[in-house]
């Protein structure tokens, strides 16, 4: 990722509709689908450092690791307390060293070679019935902007996710797609650039939402239980639960 977008992401990450309404979502997943005991977590891609060291936090020990140095060095400005430099492709730690991994937005990166090795990765450094948490971007043809800046090597299904969790020696618990009431929005703002490329390359980050931030938020929060039981039939993102 280009490193501006990490500062940009510092600067936005804690009041930004879409980290917002992503953190009641996760919430709600953590709290239908995590270990009941004392957790040992690793934020495996933890950027800037937000989730890690506010609501992650809440529910474990959290590590964090990320492959860029400019991401750390904004998770220092938040304090931090466990963090490494290194490639979800090659973790680290033991066997055994985690009880949960989460991964929001990471494997999807053109530095991810290949995401069955980072998700074997995973299951090596999970506990016996330790659970990954994983959020990617959805469907291809939804490529835009936003995906050049951010260095996107590809969108997922659900069909997909599933096939390389079971592939790296996961049990599907559960899959969704998640940004779904929004979803008309977004296809919409991706098909109108390709008819009317815009006129320079920032990501969606850099759109302020001014007014509508807390309308955004609302809407996209208000998935969250749905997301977390019974699920979404499409959206802008795909979210699984796998156990080891």
């Amino acid at each position: 990722m280009d490193p501006r977008e990490y500062e940009l992401m510092y600067h936005v990450e804690d009041r930004h509709w879409w980290y917002r309404g992503m953190e009641t979502i996760t919430r709600a997943l953590l709290e239908r689908w995590m270990p009941a005991h004392s957790p040992r977590i690793l934020d495996a891609g933890c950027g800037t450092g937000a989730a890690m060291t506010t609501y992650l936090a809440e529910y474990g020990m959290v590590t964090g690791i990320d492959l860029y140095a400019e991401a750390l060095r904004f998770c220092c400005k938040r304090n931090a307390p466990r963090l490494a430099r290194a490639s979800v492709l090659d973790l680290p730690f033991a066997p055994a060293s985690f009880d949960m991994v989460t991964s929001f937005d990471v494997l999807y990166e053109r530095a991810v070679s290949d995401e069955l090795t980072a998700l074997k990765e995973f299951f090596r450094i999970l506990t016996p019935h330790g659970r990954i948490l994983l959020r990617l971007p959805a469907y291809d043809w939804l490529r835009g902007q936003h995906d050049k800046k951010v260095h996107t090597n590809r969108r997922y299904t659900k069909k997909l996710v599933n096939r390389l969790l079971e592939q790296s020696g996961f049990m599907v618990e559960h899959l969704s797609y998640a940004n779904t009431f929004l979803f008309p929005l977004a296809v919409a703002k991706r098909l109108s650039e390709r008819v009317f490329p815009p006129s320079d390359d920032q990501s969606d980050l850099a759109m302020n939402a001014g007014a509508f931030n807390s309308v955004l938020k609302f809407i996209l929060s208000a998935e969250a239980p749905l997301v977390s039981r019974v699920g979404l039939p499409y959206g802008l993102s795909v979210i699984a639960i796998g156990r080891k």
